[in-house]
């Protein structure tokens, strides 16, 4: 009988005790700001340096190794690449390890629609030309607008580029072909021969 009573004074006083902070609120100053018009006086718009917002990416440091995109746990990055035609001179190389670039990257989109801001392509960029920002204000009316294309080439690059890597394997495989072609007339002008050598 007396756990019964002990259970309706429990019940009532921690009841109580919500209604006392509830009380407590009620008539307190109001912290609600008006965002974006107002911003709380200790961030004054700033975020905390390790925050895990907008992504940005270094296309100088990017070599298009898509070691980003594997890791994205939604595939929200959209990569494309061509290999860097041999006949091209103005060719930059890649920032952090000073080595030549080996392939144009052509496209690289982030949805951040998508984009759960957990930081994996960061970890995975062997470059570190994926970085985690502060910047948190990207809202926009139209979903398509949160689609960022980082590609600095335009789309008469992209298409001179392929245009140039093209004409350089057709060449390539033109040349092969004319080599295996003497080498088979080499191989039969030398067959004769020795069929002739050996008749006589």
């Amino acid at each position: 009988m007396a756990g019964y009573f002990q259970h309706i004074y429990s019940g009532l006083s921690t009841t109580m005790v919500g209604m006392k902070i509830t009380l407590e609120h009620l008539f307190k100053k109001k912290v609600t700001l008006q965002y974006p018009e107002k911003w709380h006086p200790i961030t004054s718009g700033h975020m905390p340096l390790n925050s895990r917002n907008r992504i940005d990416l270094d296309m100088e440091e990017c070599d298009g190794c898509n070691a980003c995109s594997r890791a994205c746990p939604v595939g929200c990055i959209d990569i494309e690449i061509v290999k860097v035609a041999k006949s091209e001179t103005d060719v930059p190389n890649i920032k952090s390890t000073g080595k030549p670039r080996k392939t144009w990257v052509t496209k690289y989109d982030i949805d951040f629609a998508l984009c759960c801001f957990c930081s994996l392509c960061t970890d995975a960029c062997p470059t570190e030309a994926i970085q985690m920002t502060t910047e948190f204000e990207y809202s926009t009316f139209h979903r398509d607008d949160l689609i960022y294309h980082f590609s600095p080439l335009s789309a008469e690059e992209v298409k001179e580029k392929k245009e140039m890597l093209a004409k350089e394997k057709a060449e390539a495989a033109k040349a092969k072909a004319e080599a295996a072609a003497k080498a088979k007339a080499e191989a039969e002008a030398s067959g004769d021969t020795e069929s002739k050598e050996n008749s006589n």
